[in-house]
């Protein structure tokens, strides 16, 4: 009997050991992955980052040129999908975690999962022909509602799942003690939640950031600097784009390092939101 107990305790020990030596080993390579192409994109595109390249619209080859127009273009069209998709994302999570165990809850969960999957130039063709066609021309306007409408169902889904996170006995304190249920969700669920409701929205900036194929349909392309969201816009994705389709090496190099640029802004963005909600001991 106990050599048998022995022995069935030395199979699961070598059991154990293997399956966290093989999770580790997932893990690191997962990690390594992500570090070779960080290291290969800095490796192609760091020779063509310039103060020059940062500012410059984009001109004829042989002549320099850069993409300051792109990360402009870029920032006004994400912070327009941002103002229109954060607030209304994270709403509809609210709604769904607090009082979506319904119906009406089911099909608007239905809804955003089948968004989320939906590819995105998909939403770039319905965009068009609900806004492009009617105002005559592509725009920034446009570029930022599609990029909203791609933000709204992961920060829904993601601000839902992290709100159930939030343990009941914090929302039924707060009830025992008279406040109202918009109360209880606004001083208390949110802020329990607010570290993953944060980065499920930088998730979603970060996915917007790097969307190409709905920006071609409705905020098109502009060689210039452009501030009026009701005309042409350029993006770091769409310039990529046009970069890496030229038949120049002096192009493609400018693509490695837009590329880089923009890996980099996701990169930062998402290092400020960690520290920006870290828990304080």
């Amino acid at each position: 009997m106990e050599r048998t107990m022995s022995t069935h305790n030395t199979r699961r020990r070598v059991v154990n050991a293997f399956m966290t030596a093989l999770t580790a080993a997932c893990a690191i390579s997962v990690t390594l992955i992500l570090l070779i192409i960080l290291a290969y994109i800095a490796y192609q595109g760091v020779t063509s980052i310039s103060i020059e390249f940062l500012i410059d619209t984009p001109k004829p080859v042989g002549e320099g040129g850069g993409i300051g127009n792109a990360i402009v273009g870029s920032a006004m069209m994400t912070l327009l999908a941002a103002l229109i998709g954060l607030p209304i994302g994270i709403a509809a999570g609210v709604y769904l975690a607090e009082f979506g165990k319904n119906w009406y809850g089911n099909i608007v969960r239905f809804v955003a999962d089948t968004l989320i999957g939906v590819p995105s130039i998909i939403i770039g063709i319905f965009i068009y022909t609900l806004i492009v066609i009617p105002m005559g021309r592509q725009s920034g306007l446009a570029g930022g509602i599609a990029l909203a409408i791609i933000m709204i169902p992961i920060v829904a889904r993601t601000t839902e799942e992290m709100i159930l996170l939030v343990p009941n006995s914090m929302r039924e304190g707060a009830l025992a003690l008279g406040a109202p249920q918009w109360r209880v969700s606004w001083n208390i669920v949110l802020p329990a939640a607010a570290s993953g409701i944060a980065t499920g929205a930088m998730l979603a900036i970060a996915r917007i950031t790097g969307e190409t194929a709905p920006l071609l349909f409705t905020a098109l392309n502009s060689r210039f600097y452009n501030f009026f969201y009701d005309q042409p816009m350029s993006s770091l994705t769409v310039q990529i784009y046009n970069y890496a389709t030229g038949p120049f090496a002096v192009e493609h190099a400018m693509a490695w390092a837009a590329t880089l640029l923009l890996v980099g802004l996701i990169l930062v963005i998402n290092i400020i939101v960690r520290f920006l909600t870290r828990k304080k001991h």
